[in-house]
């Protein structure tokens, strides 16, 4: 029922409870706001994006210098990363030109302005205590506040003689925007005003951007031009981008491939580090946000966009894409939670994405892309982890992960390799292990790649000395002085760990390793040297545990993923030592030591043909392509595990032809050859046939006399007694004749 103004002189009528021209309440009392915060009360389920929210007065968190790279510890030391560069912002192409994005329809600008702009009902909520509203204007009919959700400006109206208004084009989470074309400069220009222009809270935001927003200078974020005032309300100018946000892009095609959403967050990654290294965080990130323009992204409606360090700022978040912890203070790792939430939603449906997985994502069992890229899921889990610690830290440190979970999933679909140096680890170490040419090839952990000096450590100048020292005692006593001079070095302590494993004083292995984590609870390559340590005494249960935790803190990383391989077939478990090796091969066949030890695992498995493919990888341009011709010829004679059919031997015999070895190396290993082919005949296993072998009818003479003549020839290189036995041996496996 309407009913009359109270208040002397108002012609206003009650609606809702409240005067619709003054906003008297009708009753004596009119609530008053309250200040108190919940998290509950910023990200409801019901909450929309932009939503306003006050941070309580007195309230603190740790950490707010991202440039000194303190970002939201809440406890015990300095949260580590895993990044020792930062990124160049040289604009490139979306995923380092490693994915085609399809091409968008051109948009001519006008065609955006909206003919009936309204405000959903979803929308519609007051800003002071987050009462669903039912009109367009008037009175929060809870606590009093006035509101209005229509436009404000129309078509054809000019703001400060400048901008002449084409129409509205959208509303967000903090008001109406506009396209306006700026007559000054000829170009067409975006006008951010108040959703609700009767909300103070907003106003004061809108005063917040005027003072720090038009700054913000990076090119893939949106340029904010100029903040203007027209007719008692202020706007933003900002740079019109043509083209459509992921949120659209999403909504047409569906799911995403995989590789073009990880391209799109990984390029609008540098954003957010810039916004982070520039003391700001952007809060409300999500798929309407960032806008695909031609071959790049860029981060739009700053709106959200605080300082870091304000302690009682509003805190803007949209329910599904928000951290638990936002409400207490946005951080750097709640932004990068939100970006985590992000890439999941582009890529896949996440089944009650606000309620039961409001924090959290599906498992691997109901979610098959998540099966078929382990290293994509264990990425999303680390960058949405309920815990922001555990989380990445850095937007630098989250690219740099990113673009390696890029690189294997476009080598993946591609079954192209895209490798690439890492700036943690070295490359495989496989061709500088000294062994002989024809030596057999072995699971050995000296295969694994080592851990790089990171930069920053105060003893980095000390330990770049020890570099050539062999792991001994005497490099053991350098690094124990260099320790004591430098008790807060990191990079000393997991040294002398490596070291104490090389010597095999394994219960002197934890103590630096303890040393190191209390320095820094989080260093993710004490987990790395804990299982180098347990694969060397042959515990490889335990070696997983530690690799496994390693790979979920650098799921980018191939060298984690060779460990697993090493520990896997170590324990006897091929099947998911072939899973890893092949997946490290497949990114970076110069990864020897993955098709090798592929070679050797499917060989158990009795798959001669899966083997030789895997050490037919070796590039005829590698040291070892030798070995590997040697160590298919082995496999494809070996009559241990499987009976040879003709056809092995002849390719091992080809690997033979292949190899560039001389003298009694390669008499040996047609030696080898011409034994198994003997032995295969002799036990019926395999029939005569006028197929030939090193030049031979496959027929007893004639391998008989081949081998004969290989015997002779070894021993007329060999010393005296080994002369005699080769000798020997030949009269013995002589074809028997009359004469």
């Amino acid at each position: 029922m309407n009913t009359q103004c109270v208040k002397p002189g108002c012609g206003g009528k009650i609606e809702d409870g409240y005067c619709d021209q003054c906003g008297m309440a009708a009753s004596k009392t009119t609530p008053s706001k309250t200040s108190a915060f919940t998290q509950d009360n910023l990200l409801s389920d019901r909450l929309p994006s932009g939503v306003l929210t006050t941070r309580p007065t007195g309230s603190s968190r740790t950490g707010s210098g991202l440039s000194t790279g303190v970002t939201g510890r809440s406890t015990q030391g300095t949260r580590r990363t895993t990044s020792t560069s930062s990124r160049s912002s040289r604009r490139q192409r979306l995923g380092s030109g490693l994915v085609s994005v399809p091409d968008l329809p051109s948009t001519e600008p006008e065609t955006l302005v909206l003919d009936d702009p309204k405000v959903p009902d979803s929308k519609r909520i007051c800003g002071n205590c987050d009462n669903p509203l039912k009109r367009d204007k008037g009175f929060c009919g809870k606590c009093g506040q006035k509101y209005s959700f229509t436009p404000s400006l129309k078509p054809g109206d000019l703001v400060v003689g400048q901008y002449a208004v084409k129409g509205a084009i959208a509303y967000g989470g903090l008001g109406w925007i506009y396209l306006a074309y700026d007559q000054m400069l000829n170009r067409y220009v975006v006008l951010k005003g108040l959703l609700n222009t009767e909300d103070a809270s907003s106003a004061a935001v809108a005063v917040a951007e005027r003072q720090f927003l038009a700054s913000v200078k990076h090119p893939n974020i949106v340029g904010i031009y100029n903040f203007v005032n027209h007719l008692g309300e202020g706007f933003i100018v900002m740079e019109y981008v043509g083209g459509t946000t992921l949120k659209d892009i999403r909504k047409n095609r569906g799911p995403l491939p995989p590789a073009e959403a990880i391209a799109y967050i990984h390029r609008i990654l540098r954003a957010f580090s810039y916004l982070h290294t520039q003391g700001l965080v952007y809060c409300d990130f999500k798929p309407d946000n960032i806008l695909l323009e031609s071959d790049d992204v860029k981060l739009i409606d700053l709106g959200g966009v605080r300082r870091i360090d304000d302690p009682d700022g509003d805190i803007y978040g949209t329910v599904g894409y928000s951290a638990p912890e936002a409400g207490e203070g946005p951080t750097a790792p709640s932004d990068l939670f939100t970006l985590g939430r992000t890439l999941a939603v582009l890529m896949i449906n996440i089944p009650g994405f606000t309620k039961e997985h409001r924090y959290t994502l599906p498992d691997a069992t109901s979610e098959p892309l998540f099966r078929q890229y382990e290293s994509l899921h264990r990425f999303l889990l680390k960058a949405t982890a309920q815990n922001p610690d555990d989380r990445f830290q850095l937007a630098e440190e989250m690219a740099e992960q990113l673009m390696g979970i890029l690189r294997e999933v476009v080598s993946i679909d591609t079954q192209t390799p895209h490798p690439a140096a890492s700036s943690l680890f070295t490359g495989d170490r496989m061709a500088l292990i000294p062994k002989g040419d024809t030596e057999t090839i072995g699971l050995d952990v000296s295969q694994l790649p080592t851990l790089k000096l990171m930069a920053g450590d105060p003893a980095l100048s000390d330990l770049s000395s020890t570099i050539g020292i062999p792991q001994d005692s005497s490099r053991l006593k350098i690094l124990e002085n260099i320790a004591q001079s430098h008790p807060a070095s990191k990079e000393t302590q997991l040294r002398l760990a490596e070291t104490q494993i090389e010597l095999g004083n394994f219960n002197l292995v934890d103590k630096p390793l303890q040393t190191v984590l209390q320095i820094d609870p989080w260093e993710w390559r004490v987990f790395w040297y804990r299982g180098i340590a347990c694969l060397k005494q042959k515990k490889p249960k335990q070696a997983l545990e530690q690799f496994s935790a390693c790979y979920d803190e650098l799921p980018g990383e191939l060298a984690p993923k060779l460990a697993i391989a090493l520990a896997a077939e170590q324990a006897g478990n091929q099947a998911m030592a072939i899973n890893f090796y092949r997946l490290v091969a497949a990114t970076d066949p110069s990864y020897s030591s993955a098709l090798f030890g592929l070679g050797r695992c499917h060989a158990h498995q009795q798959d001669r043909i899966e083997a030789q493919k895997a050490l037919a990888q070796i590039s005829q341009d590698s040291s070892l392509f030798d070995r590997a011709k040697v160590e298919t010829a082995r496999l494809m004679m070996d009559s241990e595990k499987q009976i040879p059919t003709l056809q092995d031997l002849k390719t091992a015999e080809i690997a033979l032809t292949n190899l560039k070895l001389e003298g009694l190396e390669r008499y040996n290993l047609n030696k080898q050859l011409l034994e198994t082919a003997l032995a295969m005949l002799l036990e019926r296993k395999i029939q005569p046939s006028s197929d030939r072998l090193l030049g031979q009818p496959f027929e007893e003479v004639k391998l008989r006399g081949e081998l004969e003549k290989v015997l002779r020839q070894m021993a007329h290189l060999s010393d005296k007694d080994e002369k005699i036995a080769l000798v020997d041996e030949a009269n013995r496996v002589r074809p028997k004749t009359l004469f």
